[in-house]
């Protein structure tokens, strides 16, 4: 059954999703803060909308792109290294107010795992998150606004680390020397999962939940991205060596396994 579906952010993960979802019959609305990028999306058969989200105001037709939703997906992230920006979650606050008095019944959060902070052992949905860095923290608070809402419900999903099509961490670190950590586990997801999970909750309705997006491969840092390096003929990056004890920290989709049925299919590369 297709769907009225709108993404606030169509970057590198929200133009690829409506793609997707568009090939399966849904009507995608989409925002960029681009107004060169208009056009691109609409090319792409997303009817697109140019909004930008202040700690004063929201910019743009917000009314508009909200009027006859079913879902709103929510893909921007906190942006706080922009001195431009200012505090992520008052400028979700006033998105709130625009929410409120719209017809969206279902959101969907992209979070991150940086909810966690330096919790350690194995994490799953029902661990108490422990943010450590501002990013962290504003995303955990804007996820509670949202779940605490009363007048849509809200699925939120953390995702480890974003690889895919020209976006992989080995890509800054190649070459590097004296990288600490070495002997951490990693916790990646690839797009085309993402975009999976994402496709999944839609179809089942999977709405008032939380969900851990993080590929169930957690080789430690030094080993992964020196096997990526020499996979791409680059410069493998230099650890440090240390003689700390390893503590598993693998966030996986465990919630998400039960519901779905082993969901997570591609493999990252």
């Amino acid at each position: 059954m297709s769907k009225s579906i709108g993404i606030l952010g169509c970057g590198w993960l929200g133009t690829p999703l409506a793609k997707s979802l568009i090939a399966k019959g849904n009507s995608i609305k989409g925002t960029t803060t681009s107004e060169h990028k208009l056009e691109f999306l609409k090319m792409k058969g997303i009817v697109p909308y140019q909004i930008t989200l202040t700690q004063k105001k929201v910019e743009g037709d917000i009314q508009n792109f909200l009027m006859d939703l079913e879902v709103l997906i929510i893909n921007i992230p906190p942006g706080l290294r922009k001195t431009t920006t200012g505090s992520f979650v008052k400028r979700m606050e006033k998105l709130l107010d625009c929410l409120n008095k719209s017809k969206v019944k279902h959101l969907l959060f992209v979070s991150s795992t940086s909810v966690y902070g330096n919790v350690e052992g194995e994490i799953t949905e029902e661990t108490i998150p422990e943010p450590i860095t501002e990013s962290g923290k504003q995303l955990l608070m804007v996820e509670q606004k949202l779940k605490s809402n009363q007048t849509f419900s809200t699925t939120i999903i953390r995702f480890g680390g974003l690889i895919g099509p020209n976006r992989h961490p080995i890509n800054y670190l190649k070459g590097k020397t004296g990288l600490k950590n070495g002997e951490e586990l990693i916790n990646l997801i690839h797009l085309n999962d993402c975009i999976l999970m994402i496709e999944t909750i839609l179809q089942h309705n999977y709405w008032g939940l939380v969900f851990n997006g993080v590929y169930p491969y957690h080789p430690t840092k030094k080993n992964y991205y020196t096997e990526e390096a020499i996979k791409r003929q680059l410069t493998p990056p230099q650890f440090l060596n240390s003689k700390e004890k390893i503590v598993k920290k693998a966030i996986e989709c465990q919630t998400f396994y039960v519901k779905s049925h082993q969901l997570l299919t591609s493999i990252v590369s």
